[in-house]
């Protein structure tokens, strides 16, 4: 076995980890490295973004996290990336994933996954990229979750003065998978009406 190239591997966990980061800690967990060798590590992939300019991405810190960012001098072309996606449809796991953030915001990830039984990594990612659904701060416990909640653009897409216009819930659903189904059928509705 050849030598192990820990930034690189570091690189891969904070690509998969995506918005949500690593801290030192979870970066040492998953190393199985001590915390100075951890923080070496951090340091040599940062040093090799910043002295790279053909590169497109920074490590950043915040809020005690480590995670991939894109460089400030990109962001035109990212918004016209951004705003371009806007045309395209949503697959029904982004729609699924849609209705019950706008139905139960704020919520973490992991109650969305709950009520449709399912990781939602691509879909959340997906709707962030398209502006419907942005960050609302965290979660308090374990981990401090990230709470995602619909935004302004989403409003306007679905042509609602507030998240009051949404089509009501019944009370009682006789199961998760039930009330998931419910969600996406009502947003649907909306979808259809406001083509």
């Amino acid at each position: 076995m050849g030598i192990i190239n820990w930034a690189s591997i570091t690189e891969s966990l904070l690509f998969a980890a995506g918005d949500e980061g690593l801290s030192l800690k979870q970066i040492r967990q998953v190393l199985e490295v001590e915390e100075h060798e951890a923080k070496d590590i951090i340091n040599e992939l940062k040093g090799r973004y910043e002295q790279d300019q053909d590169r497109g991405i920074l490590l950043i810190e915040l809020a005690g996290t480590y995670q991939l960012a894109t460089k400030k001098e990109h962001a035109p072309y990212i918004k016209k990336l951004v705003e371009n996606s806007h045309s395209q449809t949503l697959s029904q796991a982004a729609l699924e994933t849609l209705a019950i953030i706008a139905y139960k915001q704020t919520i973490t990830r992991a109650e969305i996954e709950e009520i449709r039984g399912v990781k939602t990594d691509r879909a959340i990612q997906s709707l962030t990229a398209k502006g419907l659904i942005k960050e609302y701060g965290r979660a308090e416990g374990p981990g401090r979750p990230i709470l995602y909640g619909t935004t302004k653009e989403f409003l306007d897409c679905f042509g609602l003065k507030d998240i009051s216009e949404l089509p009501p819930l019944s009370e009682i659903e006789e199961n998760e998978q039930a009330e998931a189904d419910l969600f996406f059928e009502r947003f649907e509705q909306v979808l259809h009406h406001e083509e």
